[in-house]
């Protein structure tokens, strides 16, 4: 597993991601009803990988994420910036290269990768925008990009309710199935506190990427942004 210099990520952030990392998929998948794995299979036909492609998945945690692009023959490189995270994936997936980064700093040459994708990970980069200029910095032109993220649900009422259960439903349901449930009631405050759609679009034009776009999934919960180096 090779470890880059992490200094700029906040200790308390990547310290609450180390505990949460035994039980870190269970837990999504209980909190998500089960959408999670609908979300990750979106991101794959988003990114659209080809045999022999180089891909980067940033926040790739335990590499659950990451699996699927190597079963379609591209060569993936899970990287995260906790330790804990990676650790528990190199248990799991010893076969694939776990690298430790920091989003804003990333240990890859300009243009490495011809695709990135970062899902539920850019609320969590110290300087979102950073991280995404970064990402465009190692992908090779014409690259592309797909970012998975919570965002706003597009009813209204909806959206009532979702944040009712964001910020009280969801931290007491994991307090029943994580092994660190107070990582949860930050999240959910992350997540509310996020743009929509359009200001994440926007978010990625600052940063260079081309032509960004977003697909709504589960009614707007997650949106799948994507744009072209």
């Amino acid at each position: 597993m090779a470890r880059a210099d992490l200094d700029k990520q906040p200790t308390d952030v990547r310290r609450m991601f180390d505990a949460v990392a035994q039980r870190y998929d269970l837990t999504n998948d209980v909190l998500s009803l089960g959408q999670d794995r609908q979300w990750r299979r979106a991101v794959i036909d988003a990114v659209d990988p080809q045999p022999g492609e180089r891909v980067l998945d940033l926040a790739a945690g335990t590499g659950t994420s990451s699996q699927p692009f190597a079963d379609r023959g591209a060569s993936v490189v899970p990287c995260d910036f906790s330790l804990g995270m990676l650790t528990v994936g190199k248990r799991a997936r010893p076969h694939l290269p776990f690298t430790a980064g920091d989003g804003t700093r990333l240990p890859f040459a300009d243009g490495t990768f011809d695709a990135v994708t970062i899902s539920f990970g850019l609320r969590n980069i110290v300087d979102p925008r950073a991280g995404l200029a970064e990402l465009r910095r190692v992908t090779r032109p014409g690259g592309r990009l797909v970012v998975c993220e919570f965002s706003h649900p597009t009813w209204a009422p909806f959206r009532t309710v979702y944040l009712e259960y964001l910020m009280k439903a969801l931290p007491a349901i994991s307090r029943a199935v994580s092994s660190s449930p107070d990582a949860y009631v930050y999240l959910a405050e992350s997540i509310r506190a996020w743009p929509d759609q359009p200001g994440l679009a926007g978010m990625l034009e600052d940063a260079g990427w081309q032509r960004p776009q977003w697909h709504n999934l589960s009614g707007g919960i997650v949106a799948l942004h994507r744009a072209t180096r």
